[in-house]
């Protein structure tokens, strides 16, 4: 199916009729930002009831940059790790990960390091690329590190550096690494088209990310974090030279070895489609996390201020909290943004599980793209009339 929205703009794809307004928000969206290439997913209760598409080069089946997506996928394999009884949240790291210990970080707790509390958001003399490109690498960079603060003083998000330490963790456990568990039990099983480390024959599939254009990048530039700062630290702006995420993204070896911080590569369907079995029954399988996983994993993890994004209640456990970002949701709804502006999420309350992706990088960051504000109101409006 194909939507004329306004002037040239197109939306394609399909949505069910309840979610005409979805439909409708999405063509609105791509007609006020000419040349925007996105998708958007929905499913509720594990059905797929929105597929749409826009833009130039874009289908339903490309694929897209996604960066910090991938650091859902790597929470969902902790949870699982965490179910299964291989992982316990209050022990410590470095009962698993001896090394860990160095410069007084063995106390340090799992929960603590899955609530962003580790302080390890980077080096003083910061990353390379194949450093960041490698999450054993850079596990073992970290492993020695010294945190920026303790625990007790507060969080701050690890944008680089989450995902290889919750991976270190993880081989330790398994012997696998994060990466090869998420194919096996995820990816997978459920036939996902979201990848930790893209197959060089996907590659046809993918495309470069876009910059933003040049007025607003200029504008991006002057409010840049300065680079010593925590956020700049945690960016890797420190480093030299300083980390450009659209470069980064355009580096096969990046998307090769699939960094779980920042080197995802999917669809919007493959998103939705994960979050989908998060909390629904898919594909005939029921739901990945049991209520007593899904309880643990949505409680508030980090009242006050994020030291690094200054964003207030940021985390439940791993996961970004969603209810404050879009108040149509569930206090439980949990997911996590992407650098390009990208969004995914599930509300166990509603059954919703929601993607949307973006080729051009939004202006303004802060997690997902404020777009996505309307669209998820939209979405939550569409399942409340169902309800009616």
């Amino acid at each position: 199916m194909t939507i004329t929205t306004t002037g040239t703009t197109v939306v394609h794809g399909t949505a069910v009729e309840e979610f005409s307004a979805v439909r409708d928000a999405f063509g609105a969206v791509a007609a006020g930002e000419p040349g925007l290439s996105a998708q958007l997913s929905v499913r509720l209760h594990g059905r797929a009831v929105v597929d749409l598409w826009t833009g130039p080069e874009v289908t339903g089946d490309s694929l897209l940059a996604l960066y910090s997506s991938g650091k859902g996928a790597a929470h969902l394999v902790a949870a699982l790790l965490v179910q299964d009884g291989a992982l316990e949240l209050d022990r410590q790291v470095a009962r698993y990960w001896p090394e860990f210990a160095a410069e007084d970080k063995g106390g340090l707790t799992i929960r603590e390091l899955l609530s962003h509390r580790a302080g390890l958001i980077g080096v003083p003399e910061g990353f390379s690329t194949a450093e960041l490109a490698d999450d054993q690498r850079l596990a073992e960079c970290l492993a020695g590190a010294r945190p920026y603060w303790t625990p007790e003083e507060g969080y701050g998000y690890h944008a680089f550096t989450i995902g290889a330490l919750i991976g270190e963790v993880v081989r330790r456990v398994t012997g696998k690494s994060l990466q090869r568990l998420y194919d096996e039990r995820l990816r997978e099983p459920y036939g996902l088209d979201f990848y930790l480390g893209l197959p060089e024959a996907e590659e046809p599939r993918h495309l470069p990310v876009q910059p933003l254009p040049p007025e607003q990048q200029a504008q991006a530039d002057a409010q840049a974090p300065a680079p010593d700062s925590l956020t700049g630290i945690a960016f890797n702006l420190h480093a030299d030279p300083p980390t450009d995420l659209a470069d980064f993204a355009g580096i096969r070896s990046v998307r090769a070895q699939g960094p779980a911080s920042s080197g995802s590569v999917g669809t919007a369907r493959g998103l939705a489609k994960l979050y989908a079995a998060a909390i629904s029954p898919v594909d005939g399988r029921p739901p990945l996390l049991t209520a007593g996983t899904l309880a643990e994993f949505t409680t508030p993890h980090t009242p006050g201020v994020d030291l690094v994004t200054g964003e207030e209640g940021h985390f439940l456990l791993g996961f970004e909290a969603q209810h404050k970002r879009y108040p149509g949701l569930g206090t439980r709804a949990f997911g996590h943004s992407g650098a390009v502006g990208a969004q995914a999420l599930a509300d166990p309350d509603s059954g919703i599980a929601y993607s949307y992706t973006r080729r051009r990088f939004a202006y303004g960051g802060g997690g997902g793209a404020a777009e996505n504000r309307q669209l998820v109101a939209a979405v939550a409006s569409s399942v409340a009339a169902l309800r009616r």
